[in-house]
């Protein structure tokens, strides 16, 4: 028998060896089949279950352990002076949050070091810290960026885990921070942001910014993000809503001239004694304020080391009488009424005995022959309310009224006070006399500077203005120079003559404030001195004295009003107030390259 070959074995081998692989893959395969149906079978009744059985509190959990919220800050519109300088901006700045499944375990540790280093309250950043069921809290906001990124990276580093790995518990987000590079300078207007709510939101506290808040905040975006292992996760559920940023204010202030009044302000208030005082400039011609400063003030930028009361704009807040500036009004309503004239003759008792209390002068005198003009230049109460005379009743109280006294100005800031201008009944005799000379009704220095401009720009009263174009506070008014009004009040010709009247103050032979005069203008001016209401209700013995005037006197640019409060005895208008508004006129002509009309001051007679 012969035996089979080497190729023929071989042959037999691999049939042998290709029906067993092919037996043995087979079962593999059906064993791999059952496996997978087990497996698909298990995702099925979690699908059943997680869909049908009880969606809601699995959607919830996925929702409070997988997915976080973090907000987009908007950026706050820039306020700007007029020239586009900045006087409140937004600079990159971060928020520090937290993780609290992270965090949690050495809460105590972590929230002394942020509580020392970015001066957070130590309690609430404990209680962010353990919060449980949340992947996210804001532990400080509004932090300087360099600032609150070497505090997470000190965290990082000292709080490593054993193998080395930066601690995962806090990271920075963006965070834009507000900055007021002029510090004091108009701060009293600006306001400023205190420390963010709960939500994170700011929280505006004064001036403009809590005033025009919904104008600049815009409205924050929102990303929301599913993560794992404490790590977003790319292809997870991942929605963001942009950030709407907040639309910019452009001011009328000039802050170069904001500054300078500020500081002529101060030196004035301080060398008189005073308590307090404001400074105004407009521009005649548009209403527009390009300074308006009180003093004393405060830094916007550290706030907190300076009295709450500050925290206002003393010349829209806070009410006076405003003296004898108001006689420009009483006058100028008669010359416009028909019943006076500048060089109308008056003979000047040296007290007027009427209702319940003699009327007197600054000063002792006999009877004088004062013209209309010389009642202003020598400012005598006893003249004024002997030319006041002449009004029908209820006729100066729709004069002032024109004028703007006892109705807010709507500039746009909060707290502005209307004043008092009596009504019906309560204007009597008595006091209609009071009031003919600047006593027994109250105003904001606003509205005064506003009513004298009135003069200056030949009768016709233009609503004073803080805001360049057009903005909407918060209660929903829209102002700026583009909705301002204009109504005329007196004649073209009635102002005319009170601005030649109001010139002959300032003249050193004939007025009282010699003191106010610019060297090269013209200047059309009045003093005031009142008397000071107390906290009780009554007059408490000392005064506010104030100049308000205009130049060019025959062709005017800027009106200006100083006032001080409470300075030392003997100080009067011309004295005090009128030498700080000779500086800030001579300021402001030459910054806005003013030139002189070169016509010579009028020399209307004051006696007869």
């Amino acid at each position: 028998m012969t035996r089979p070959t080497t190729s023929r074995r071989a042959g037999r081998l691999r049939r042998r060896t290709g029906q067993v692989l092919r037996g043995s893959t087979h079962r593999r395969m059906q064993i791999g089949f059952v496996l997978i149906a087990m497996v698909l079978s298990v995702f099925a009744a979690r699908l059943v279950q997680l869909q049908g059985v009880d969606p809601r509190s699995y959607a919830q959990m996925a929702a409070a352990e997988g997915q976080v919220r973090v907000t987009l800050p908007a950026t706050r519109g820039e306020i700007l002076d007029r020239n586009g300088e900045p006087m409140a901006d937004t600079v990159d700045g971060r928020m520090v949050v937290a993780d609290p499944k992270v965090t949690a375990a050495v809460a105590p540790e972590l929230a002394t070091i942020l509580s020392d280093r970015l001066g957070v309250d130590y309690f609430e950043t404990l209680r962010r810290l353990r919060i449980e069921g949340s992947r996210f809290q804001y532990v400080a906001r509004q932090v300087p960026a360099s600032k609150a990124e070497k505090v997470v990276a000190d965290i990082q580093e000292q709080f490593k885990d054993e193998k080395g790995r930066p601690f995962a518990g806090l990271m920075t987000e963006r965070d834009p921070l507000r900055v007021y590079p002029s510090k004091t300078v108009a701060a009293n207007l600006i306001g400023f942001l205190g420390t963010p709510k709960n939500d994170g939101s700011a929280q505006a506290l004064a001036g403009l910014e809590d005033s025009f808040n919904t104008y600049l905040s815009g409205k924050d975006g929102e990303a929301r993000y599913e993560v794992g292992a404490g790590n977003q996760i790319p292809l997870g559920d991942n929605t963001v809503t942009p950030a709407i940023d907040g639309k910019s204010l452009t001011l009328t202030i000039d802050r170069d001239l904001q500054y300078y009044t500020q500081r002529v302000l101060q030196q004035t208030v301080e060398k008189a004694g005073g308590k307090s005082g404001m400074a105004l400039i407009m521009d005649r011609r548009t209403g527009e304020l390009l300074a308006l400063a009180d003093y004393p003030t405060y830094d916007a930028a550290d706030p907190y080391r300076y009295d709450k009361s500050l925290y206002k704009s003393s010349a829209l807040t806070d009410v006076y009488e405003p003296g004898s500036v108001e006689k420009v009004l009483t006058i100028s309503s008669l010359v416009d009424a028909g019943l006076a004239f500048k060089e109308q003759r008056f003979k000047v008792p040296g007290r007027l005995h009427r209702q319940d209390r003699p009327i007197g002068d600054y000063w002792d005198h006999g009877t004088l022959k004062l013209t209309l003009a010389g009642i202003l230049a020598k400012s005598s109460n006893v003249g004024t309310v002997l030319a006041a005379d002449q009004f029908k009743k209820g006729q100066l109280r729709s004069y002032l009224t024109a004028f703007g006294l006892g109705a807010r100005t709507g500039l746009g800031l909060g707290g502005e006070t209307r004043g008092i201008v009596p009504q019906g009944a309560a204007w009597t005799s008595q006091v209609g006399d009071r009031i003919a000379f600047g006593q027994s009704l109250s105003v904001n220095a606003v509205q005064m500077i506003a009513a004298v401009n009135t003069i200056a720009n030949g009768g016709v009263r233009v609503d004073p203005s803080l805001v360049k174009g057009s903005a909407r506070t918060d209660g929903g008014t829209e102002v700026g120079t583009d909705v301002a009004t204009s109504r005329r009040v007196i004649s073209k010709q009635a102002a005319q003559e009170t601005m030649l009247m109001m010139e002959r103050v300032v003249d050193p032979d004939a007025g009282v404030a010699p003191k106010a005069a610019v060297p090269g203008y013209r200047v059309a001016g009045k003093t005031g001195t009142a008397q000071r209401v107390g906290e009780n209700g009554g007059y408490d013995g000392s005064l506010t004295v104030s100049f308000a005037g205009f130049a060019p006197a025959d062709d005017p640019r800027f009106t200006i009003y100083v006032v001080v409060h409470s300075p030392r005895a003997g100080s009067g208008g011309g004295s005090v107030a009128g030498p700080a508004f000779a500086k800030l006129m001579s300021h402001a002509l030459r910054r806005y390259g003013v030139a002189p009309t070169g016509t010579e001051p009028n020399q209307t007679p004051v006696e007869w």
